[in-house]
């Protein structure tokens, strides 16, 4: 479970990232860590170059910074990468493209993951949120942002408290750094949790249809969470799964729908692994087949 600090979250470059061959088997994988694992130096270098990607301007054009580009996309993209086919990869690819950002800022660590599994018992409680060691935790109602008809709470401690996104989907609106920690009826507890569970989680990596697997892990896992957080959530990508104990069936299976459906279109073409995944000039846009498998020279990591 890739997550990143905000919305979504050295010189970086200026240009659209290119990515690396994708045709030859890695060396030496870097192995990505659940974020309590992190050094306390790992950490702080990677709150560091959050805060840096803040300090750059968008690599899109936009008149915003580097770190609001990785929201931007992910939103301005919403109906082709979820709920279709390439939600997998296409998240798998993002979180890369955000991990390099993160390195061209001085990072000096690998991808770190949340492991929602191991707070289920009452995610409210997660280390995950403590001030010092974590991101910081749930909104404060004692200070406020007005969106729309809306109130949000802002989050007024940890590393990230000063953050100022600058987009509410894709309309500029700066706000504060937003968490409304909710159980589906505006009470705090344990945030949804039975969709995360150890044993929830279990059944859906035992699924061994492709197009089931990828609904019920966004259904479930992936959706309790940007619903249980909430505020600009603090989304986390597709989670580790196994997905059908055979090596070659795992890296290789893929299908269902390559859009989602239009009223008045046709119906939703059946994917393929030749399909484009569209970056929006965060980065060049690839193949499927390219992100499919962990182990090329492209990604090159593993858990």
């Amino acid at each position: 479970m890739l997550f990143r600090i905000l919305a979504l979250p050295a010189t970086v470059a200026a240009s659209v990232i290119s990515p690396r061959s994708s045709g030859t088997t890695c060396e030496n994988p870097a192995v990505r860590k659940e974020w309590r694992t992190l050094s306390t130096d790992e950490r702080n270098s990677y709150i560091s170059a959050v805060k840096c990607l803040a300090t750059k301007p968008s690599m899109l054009g936009l008149n915003t910074t580097l770190y609001d580009d990785f929201p931007y996309v992910h939103n301005a993209l919403n109906d082709d990468i979820h709920f279709v086919a390439s939600f997998l990869p296409w998240h798998r690819y993002f979180v890369h493209i955000y991990e390099q950002t993160l390195k061209d800022c001085g990072y000096t660590g690998v991808a770190a993951y949340w492991d929602w599994t191991l707070d289920s018992d009452d995610t409210s409680k997660s280390s995950i949120w403590d001030p010092i060691t974590g991101v910081g935790g749930n909104g404060s109602p004692e200070k406020t942002v007005q969106i729309g008809w809306s109130t949000y709470k802002c989050v007024v401690d940890g590393p990230f408290k000063d953050l100022v996104p600058a987009y509410v989907t894709n309309t500029y609106q700066p706000h504060c750094l937003r968490r409304t920690f909710n159980n589906g009826t505006e009470q705090i507890g344990n945030m949804l949790s039975e969709a995360y569970t150890p044993d929830a989680v279990a059944k859906i990596n035992a699924l061994t249809d492709y197009v089931n697997f990828h609904n019920k892990l966004e259904g479930g896992p992936h959706g309790a969470i940007h619903s249980a957080v909430a505020g600009d959530m603090m989304p986390a990508t597709s989670p580790n799964g196994k997905f059908s104990e055979d090596p070659e069936t795992r890296t290789n299976a893929y299908g269902g729908i390559k859009t989602q459906s239009r009223p008045g279109q046709p119906a939703p073409a059946e994917a393929t692994l030749d399909d484009i995944l569209p970056m929006a000039k965060l980065a060049k846009d690839i193949p499927v087949r390219d992100v499919m498998s962990t182990q090329t020279d492209l990604l090159c990591y593993t858990y």
